[in-house]
């Protein structure tokens, strides 16, 4: 990278980074690191594109903020491809709910977990809702964490099971 091409950026970073910041804030639910980690990654995408900065194509802002979203959309989907892993945030393509839409989804998930057998109750909750390592879940179930992974798999497997008996879609 040139000075030319740092410059270029510097500028950039200068002009819409506050507002780029912002959108992938909203982008991200709030979550700072991953908010910082899109900005960075769109910009690195304007240098690899320098001819998508061109003023005469368009904004250039509306193209930094359609990267980002689209960063952020495949962020989300790769997250959410993985096995065994329960994602509560929203896609971001997707309004944010309003209060009901909340209410409802706490009541669907609750009336879910109560389903469960209490050892897989407590290990998502411990894991996800508590946010809990491996590692701590077992100290604090008194339990190996081998067992913690095991019931932790078969209590997702539990789970989904249960929440397409209450109507709930995947």
């Amino acid at each position: 990278m040139g000075d030319e091409d740092a410059d270029q950026l510097r500028v950039l970073h200068a002009e819409h980074g506050d507002a780029l910041f912002a959108h992938a804030l909203r982008l991200n639910g709030g979550d700072r690191q991953r908010a910082e980690d899109l900005v960075q990654e769109t910009l690195l995408r304007a240098w690899q594109h320098p001819e998508a900065l061109d003023p005469a194509r368009g904004s250039v802002r509306a193209w930094l903020f359609t990267t980002a979203r689209n960063l952020a959309i495949d962020n989300w989907r790769r997250r959410s491809a993985r096995v065994g892993e329960v994602f509560t945030d929203t896609p971001p393509e997707l309004p944010m709910a309003d209060e009901t839409d909340r209410a409802v989804d706490s009541w669907v998930v609750s009336e879910a977990l109560s389903r469960l057998s209490p050892q897989h109750r407590e290990v998502l909750v411990e894991c996800y809702y508590q946010g809990r390592s491996v590692n701590e879940a077992a100290a604090r179930l008194g339990v190996p964490p081998g067992t913690v992974k095991s019931r932790t798999y078969y209590a997702l497997r539990s789970l989904k099971l249960v929440l397409e008996e209450l109507g709930v879609t995947s």
